[in-house]
């Protein structure tokens, strides 16, 4: 199959240094663990996001610069996952893949990637995203049993396969369970959050309150229909599984917690950490030329990303508050303080990352001796997460980042609209991922 010649890398860069833009996303409903996708495999869910990213806007038999995406937990099958998710979208197949994994700061990392490349003349289109099932996990079987049947595959004789089999005991047969704990500590991500709540001085009624704008934040983004466009649906779902509508705050204060019970100020319950979740997203990319070539909008452009990591194996920091040190260094970047930003996105992988974050940022002794940096002072709430985030919507390890792309770029540019904003003004969105390993992901996008 040819190539289609108006999509060829161009000889020379249209600009000096073209912007990135967010021409627009595409993402199917969040699942819970276990629910709508419990048959859905990282590829056929990851193949529908793109796929009705390719159906959204016309992109049938296009081929594109480059497609990036990722998975954190990711069957041994699935080596090449993004690029069998190109051969099954309806892109042209000479269109390339290649797969990231920065945890849940994946699918940030991948429009990071796609980004980077635009913005240096090497191509002129991309997508990005991410993929997680929680409800089709690989399961692992134990080392004894994996050795055995490796050794049995290089067996010649009935005899040597024979003493192999009989080597093996009763427990070497049991499987061993999925799990994203911290190799270096063998904490889960919600007990080395329970520590980082307390030390922080976190309450339970204010990681509630989180929760419950949450649920009602994104409930009323649905309602008003931002995910309109933003969202095909999948096995049946029309929304995300886990949103409760008519949560109160009642409600979320009958729920005992679940991590760092041995404490008696255990404050992180079910309702204010993320549920295990599935689903997918997807972000397209593209120089200004590109998109406007097809008749295509341009929501946002990419400005600046910045990825950080903190010690938090020898227990001298939160295992989730590397974004207390990406943002502030890529605010001072940039130039710009949190109130430069009409939006700001904060991933709720529990409603404490978000307080703790936004604590350090206030903390001038945190911010002068761990980063520093000065203080970037308090957050308005009226900014924060208001289309709802992670607690409401779900969280997909990979896929959360480009969900939270494709969002703040739409909600940027109906700002923009609405506001009737001059073009030379910009109206800003900041983005504050964290991931496993220490790690986070911040991004800034501009309408």
């Amino acid at each position: 199959m040819a190539s289609t010649p108006e999509n060829t890398t161009p000889a020379v860069p249209e600009q000096a240094s073209p912007r990135a833009a967010v021409i627009g996303s595409n993402r199917i409903p969040f699942g819970k663990a276990g629910g709508a996708y419990r048959s859905a495999s990282n590829l056929d869910m990851l193949t529908a996001a793109l796929s009705g990213l390719v159906a959204r806007f016309g992109l049938q038999d296009e081929r594109l610069g480059d497609v990036s995406a990722g998975a954190v937990l990711k069957h041994s099958r699935d080596f090449n996952l993004t690029r069998e998710a190109v051969l099954g979208s309806g892109l042209d197949p000479h269109t390339p893949a290649f797969d990231v994994q920065r945890a849940c700061g994946t699918s940030v990392e991948t429009v990071w990637a796609i980004a980077n490349k635009i913005t240096l003349g090497q191509i002129s289109s991309g997508i990005a995203g991410g993929v997680d099932t929680t409800s089709d996990a690989p399961i692992v079987v134990s080392d004894r049993l994996r050795k055995t049947l490796l050794r049995l595959s290089r067996a010649k004789t009935i005899q040597q396969r024979l003493a192999l089999l009989t080597a093996l005991r009763p427990g070497d047969l049991a499987p061993v369970a999925p799990n994203v704990n911290e190799p270096r500590t063998g904490l889960s991500m919600g007990e080395h959050q329970a520590i980082t709540t307390r030390h922080w001085g976190i309450t339970r009624e204010a990681q509630d309150e989180i929760a419950l704008a949450s649920h009602r934040n994104l409930a009323a983004a649905y309602d008003d229909g931002l995910f309109d466009d933003l969202i095909t649906p999948y096995r049946g779902l029309l929304r995300d599984e886990s949103l409760r509508a008519d949560t109160t705050a009642e409600k979320l204060a009958k729920l005992t917690p679940v991590f760092g019970k041995q404490a008696p100020d255990a404050s992180i319950t079910a309702g204010n950490a993320t549920p295990l979740s599935d689903g997918a997203a997807t972000v397209l990319l593209g120089t200004d030329t590109w998109a406007e070539e097809r008749g295509l909008p341009v929501l946002a452009h990419v400005v600046d990303a910045e990825s950080a990591a903190v010690d938090f194996a020898r227990g001298e920091e939160g295992l989730l508050m590397a974004g207390a040190y990406a943002v502030p260094r890529l605010l001072a970047r940039q130039g710009l303080g949190l109130a430069d930003f009409d939006f700001i996105e904060i991933h709720e992988a529990f409603a404490s990352t978000v307080l703790t974050t936004m604590a350090a940022w206030a903390d001038e002794e945190f911010m002068s001796s761990k980063v520093g940096l000065p203080a970037l002072g308090e957050v308005d709430r009226s900014r924060l997460n208001v289309a709802g985030s992670s607690l409401a919507a779900g969280h997909p390890f990979a896929a959360t980042g480009a969900r939270i792309v494709g969002t703040l770029a739409a909600l940027l540019h109906q700002k923009k609209l609405n506001d009737g904003a001059a073009p030379s003004t910009p109206v800003r969105g900041l983005i504050s991922v964290c991931a496993a390993g220490g790690q986070a992901v911040a991004m800034i996008l501009e309408a």
